[in-house]
């Protein structure tokens, strides 16, 4: 039997809150989906890029290391070449300008990960409501047999019904597993943008003294 007979049976016994659950799914899948294409182009080797930038810069060459980052399109990137593009301001103003554009690229970053957590939340309540209404309905379908049915269609009625408590608690494994992988990968592009930001900024402080000197 296929996988996808065995779901749709699951859905017809399960009740019409069944096709909630599906739907909570369906959209925990393209979450995943979008979030972890997203995420996947957004990473950069940290240490190889910082390696290129710190002999760019250390040179005095900023329009290479701004064509470094031009180059690699990426949050961080775009970030470090914020403040690369203010390399003759202040330190504050250099630092002010990567702040700024954190604002704009992180959130990109952040977004929509935070909603599978609800997601896989969710679905295990809609799970155990649906289990809740087809037990109601199959005590009350047994009400007017006899003895001899009651038992086992009552046994049906519950077997039924708990296709929703499995269901929803599949759903939301997935939804609370995926959430957590996401926002580890998340949390490393955040690392990574806060350590470089630093890194850059003494870069540039240090070349600035250096032509002083």
């Amino acid at each position: 039997m296929s996988v996808l007979k065995l779901l749709a049976d699951a859905l017809h016994e399960g009740g019409w809150m069944m096709y909630f659950i599906l739907f909570v799914l369906m959209l925990t899948v393209s979450i995943v989906v979008e979030r972890a294409v997203f995420l996947r182009r957004s990473v950069i080797d940290k240490d190889k890029l910082q390696a290129l930038l710190r002999s760019q810069i250390s040179a005095g060459n900023i329009q290479g290391a701004i064509k470094v980052c031009s180059g690699n399109s990426t949050p961080l990137t775009r970030i470090i070449q914020s403040g690369l593009m203010r390399a003759n301001r202040s330190d504050a103003e250099i630092q002010a300008a990567m702040d700024e554009a954190a604002l704009r690229e992180l959130p990109f970053v952040e977004k929509r990960t935070g909603y599978l957590a609800m997601l896989g939340n969710l679905s295990t309540l809609m799970g155990l409501l649906g289990t809740i209404i087809g037990l109601i309905g199959a005590f009350k379908g047994v009400a007017g047999l006899d003895a001899s049915q009651k038992a086992s269609e009552l046994s049906k009625g519950i077997s039924e019904a708990m296709n929703c408590t499995a269901f929803g608690l599949l759903t939301g494994i997935l939804a609370l597993g995926a959430y957590a992988w996401l926002n580890g990968k998340t949390q490393d592009i955040l690392d990574d943008v806060a350590e470089s930001k630093k890194n850059v900024a003494n870069l540039l402080t240090t070349a600035k003294v250096a032509l002083r000197g």
